[in-house]
């Protein structure tokens, strides 16, 4: 096995690691139903910042590189998703 070989799959392992360290928020948010304390700019500009990396790796066709940060926009997303939607069901529930 080569260095190069190495480097390759330490960095594919890392994408699918990274994916995977949004699911703990998930399941934290899920429980308690309470983004505070949560920075949406940051898991925003984490969005941003996977969305391209998915286009780059569409765009030069690089498969795993696409892969493991459409997995992490999958898992962050979901993250911002229910950060956004815990922040605004107290306020619908104080209007009803």
């Amino acid at each position: 096995m080569s260095f190069s070989q190495i480097v390759e799959f330490f960095f594919s392992l890392g994408l699918f690691i990274n994916a995977g360290l949004f699911i703990p928020q998930i399941i934290q948010l899920y429980r308690t139903k309470n983004s505070q304390g949560l920075s949406l700019l940051t898991f925003a500009g984490f969005n941003l910042i996977q969305l391209f990396a998915v286009l780059h790796g569409f765009i030069h066709q690089d498969k795993i590189l696409l892969l493991g940060f459409l997995l992490s926009l999958i898992t962050c997303g979901t993250v911002t998703i229910l950060l956004i939607w815990y922040r605004i069901s107290p306020i619908k529930s104080k209007q009803l």
